[in-house]
């Protein structure tokens, strides 16, 4: 058994441990309330948006979509691999990156390149991966704007040929307990299919139907990579709470622990202590 001042010692260590643990619980449960009332009030835009964009669409004939919709044989892949910049929380991080690789498996023969939107996707990424770009500095002002110039350059890379197909992978949140993987095409748009007949007399357009689709569409993309990099932002700070919780309630259990086996210790060294001495009257005495 280990000596008492072992067991103080990490007793002290424990519970300084443990009062980390809590304060950064706390600090992700406050940056979380704030993400996720981002992300819920973005979603009811993004949806109305995208809805929009299927009605309008549904009216058309031909290829609507312009350069956007342009279907290539697939032999360039780029995946967008949406992470956080610092740890300590549980599998967030580690989901997408098991993602992403199993997407470079599955284009398997194609080549396959990294955009990474976080710093510990481009840490673990790059050592199996090609890394094309690394966008971590975006969480430090997480902004439309500063997600539309993202947007702008993944659509570039699509647009100019140098990529056939690009997707992104991200973290949904759904709560703080709960992310659920999800990989999306962003470009080329997939076909636009819709459940709704809107014929061409409902509305007057202006401009025509086509000129408002060809608007709609980079919004429409920008709006995506926002919102998934939004719903990635506030997965993060309910997988570091969860996680934060769990490992103050395991440094909890542990302290208890060993106060159990430091008041043992002390006990059965206080019982020897007695006995050398009642040991030693009797020698006397005898």
């Amino acid at each position: 058994m280990a000596n008492l001042k072992e067991i103080r010692n990490r007793i002290t260590s424990v519970s300084s441990t443990m009062q980390i643990t809590s304060a950064m619980k706390m600090v992700s449960a406050a940056k979380l309330k704030k993400a996720q009332d981002a992300i819920t009030a973005m979603r009811p835009y993004a949806e109305k948006l995208t809805e929009l964009l299927q009605n309008l669409s549904a009216t058309l004939e031909g290829d609507a979509g312009g350069e956007f919709t342009t279907q290539r044989e697939i032999k360039k892949v780029l995946v967008v691999a949406i992470t956080s910049n610092r740890g300590l929380c549980g599998a967030f991080n580690t989901n997408v990156i098991k993602e992403a690789k199993s997407r470079s498996e599955f284009y398997a023969g194609k080549q396959v390149d990294i955009f990474a939107i976080g710093k510990k996707g481009n840490d673990v990424l790059s050592k199996s991966l090609s890394i094309v770009d690394n966008q971590s500095a975006i969480f430090d002002a997480l902004t439309f704007d500063n997600v539309a110039k993202i947007a702008d350059i993944l659509t570039e890379k699509f647009v100019s040929g140098e990529y056939d197909k690009i997707e992104l992978i991200y973290n949904q949140f759904k709560n703080a307990a709960t992310q659920i993987v999800q990989t999306e095409q962003f470009l080329p748009l997939a076909p636009i299919k819709s459940d709704l007949t809107v014929s061409a007399g409902d509305y007057i357009f202006e401009p025509s139907k086509e000129e408002i689709v060809l608007t709609l569409i980079p919004k429409s993309l920008k709006t995506q990579l926002y919102k998934g990099i939004r719903d990635s932002f506030a997965s993060e700070h309910g997988a570091r709470m969860t996680a934060m919780h769990k490992a103050t309630d395991n440094a909890t259990e542990l302290r208890n622990q060993l106060k159990l086996t430091y008041n043992k210790a002390r006990q059965a060294s206080i019982t020897n202590e007695i006995l050398e001495i009642v040991g030693g009257a009797e020698a006397l005495n005898g």
